[in-house]
């Protein structure tokens, strides 16, 4: 699958065509890291987009690279997740997929080199007085009392850190750079710890591993990148980057360039947090479709097309910013009008008796399937004496401007005949549990009656005799504030209690039985909803995507 039309010009892209012109590069290659360690959400969809996009566009390469250097954390469920998330985006990463643990022998090298250079040290003072010893903004730090061993005795150190004769932060390996930088980055950084954990790829090959400020750059440089391609977060860090592949024997020098991440208003993107919303059971999963990774989204029924164009549309930046999550379900809407088979459903049934229709006589009726392409057809829809229509559809009492049924008024359903409401019944408690109406066969598939005579309302319903039975899940936005974890209290406090309902007693036309776990189509007057992953032919399934219309805002306006 390829990716939309390009996007408009910007600063990147700008910066790629000087160097292109130039003659720095004939070509172009990016890449995306991910770490391992978690499932990737909407914000990375966007880093995704850019550096295989760019790679596409000026037909190049981009690589996809699992910075697996922290094996406490990294599983290979995630490896297998973030590759599953990328292609169903519509990318390919074709034969460059690297890990950084393919260079952990070269790192070692280039650590030792750094060593032999005396521009590295082992350290042996734990995390928390390298941190007291690194300084703030307004003050120097201070130089390590063992900042000056010797080279032949730091070379010794590492050895042993690598033979395991240490524990877990009795040492790391240290940059000797300037303890007085006014970038705190650059202030004799980390470049190894020490950890006795088996890694996914390696096992217990490896105790000491690199960080990520020292892997990163570096593998880079290994895989001939061009422009590495990181968000804003990533800006202090470049100086460390740059005097990492400035002091190393590197075969090429890649450039890093910073852009704004994508935020969403009332939303969270911390990994952390995700993390902790799954493992509260604040949600089903990393996959619950009100989660904002991509696994989420995808169970929600967003279309992959629409990320990818809501990416484009918010285009790339140096400039932070909250994007309005109305922009990304609008990007959702516009591609599912155009490509999603309507059908009609009825989430909260009362059974409609349409007592001059003959009994037991059944008639098909037609209705388009997406008035958007008219190259697929119609379907075929049964009818009969009997149906369904949403209760809220009919009021014994109504206001003066409700226009759908109600005792003596007329409506038209939806590609079939007028029906008027005749009689209310209802069970001992007062409550409404059928209808009896009556039907004019001269209105039959949009007909008016010759009489003139007109109605104000179009419903939905479904056949009563002949239909299928579904669980449907209403899903909304999880939080109630715009920043829920900006606010007062924890993140947790802002969660909406109303962000899933459960309608157990659905009633949907038979076609919709036929679609296929992760299809989404549009229910008439309702919205689009997707058939959940667990949905069967037997146990249909269904999960709220996104509604007609933005009914967030009118809903947050009146309260």
């Amino acid at each position: 699958m390829s990716v939309p039309p390009s996007p408009s010009k910007d600063f990147i892209r700008d910066i790629i065509d000087e160097d292109l012109a130039s003659g720095k590069h004939d070509s172009t290659v990016t890449r995306f890291p991910p770490e391992p360690n978690g499932y990737l959400h909407i914000g990375h969809a966007k880093s995704i987009c850019l550096n295989f996009g760019i790679a596409e566009e000026y037909g190049g390469r981009c690589h996809l690279r699992f910075d697996d250097t922290n094996p406490v954390k990294e599983d290979v469920e995630y490896v297998d997740s973030i590759k599953e998330d990328i292609n169903w985006l519509g990318f390919d990463w074709g034969d460059h997929i690297y890990f950084a643990s393919d260079y952990f022998e070269k790192l070692h090298e280039w650590a030792v080199y750094l060593i032999k250079e005396g521009k590295a040290y082992v350290d042996d003072q734990n995390a928390d007085e390298i941190r007291k010893g690194r300084g703030n903004l307004q003050e120097p730090g201070t130089n390590s009392p063992f900042r000056d061993r010797s080279v032949e005795e730091n070379l010794a150190l590492f050895e042993r850190m690598k033979n395991g004769e240490f524990g877990n932060g009795e040492k790391v390996l240290r940059a000797r750079i300037d303890m007085a930088h006014p970038n705190l980055n650059m202030r004799d950084p980390v470049l190894y710890r020490i950890l006795h954990e088996e890694h996914h790829r390696t096992g217990d090959k490896w105790c000491i591993y690199p960080m990520y400020d020292f892997t990163h750059g570096q593998s880079d440089a290994l895989e001939f990148i061009t422009h590495s391609l990181c968000t804003l977060e990533f800006e202090n860090h470049r100086p460390l980057y740059e005097w990492f592949i400035e002091n190393l024997p590197v075969p090429s020098t890649p450039r890093q360039i910073e852009f704004s991440r994508l935020n969403l208003n009332y939303t969270v993107m911390s990994k952390r947090k995700l993390l902790q919303l799954v493992e509260e059971n604040h949600v089903s999963g990393w996959d619950d479709p009100r989660m904002p990774t991509i696994s989420g989204i995808r169970r929600r029924g967003y279309p992959a097309k629409a990320i990818r164009n809501f990416c484009n549309t918010i285009g790339i930046t140096k400039f932070q910013s909250v994007n309005d999550i109305a922009l990304l379900e609008n990007a959702v809407r516009e591609v599912l009008n155009k490509e999603a088979p309507r059908y009609m459903a009825v989430l909260n049934p009362i059974k409609v008796v349409i007592t001059n229709y003959p009994e037991g006589e059944t008639e098909i009726l037609e209705s388009v399937i997406n008035p958007e392409d008219p190259s697929l057809g119609n379907r075929e829809i049964p009818f009969g004496r009997e149906i369904y229509i949403e209760r809220d559809d009919f009021m014994e009492d109504p206001p003066k401007k409700f226009f759908r049924l109600s005792p003596g008024v007329e409506v038209r359903l939806r590609s079939a005949y007028w029906i008027k409401c005749e009689e209310v019944v209802k069970d001992d408690t007062g409550e409404i549990i059928e209808l009896h109406c009556t039907y004019d066969p001269a209105t039959k598939s949009g007909q008016n009656p010759p009489d003139g005579r007109k109605v104000k309302a179009t419903i939905h319903w479904v056949s009563a005799t002949e239909c299928a039975e579904a669980e449907v899940r209403l899903y909304d936005r999880l939080f109630m504030e715009e920043a829920p974890d900006k606010g007062e209290g924890s993140f947790l406090d802002h969660l909406n209690p109303d962000s899933l309902e459960t309608l157990p007693n659905a009633k949907l036309e038979t076609n919709l039985s036929g679609v296929e776990a992760g299809d989404t189509v549009q229910f008439e007057r309702l919205g689009y909803f997707c058939a959940d992953k667990d949905s069967t032919s037997e146990a249909l399934l269904f999960n709220r995507t996104v509604g007609l219309r933005d009914s967030w805002a009118k809903a947050q306006k009146k309260g």
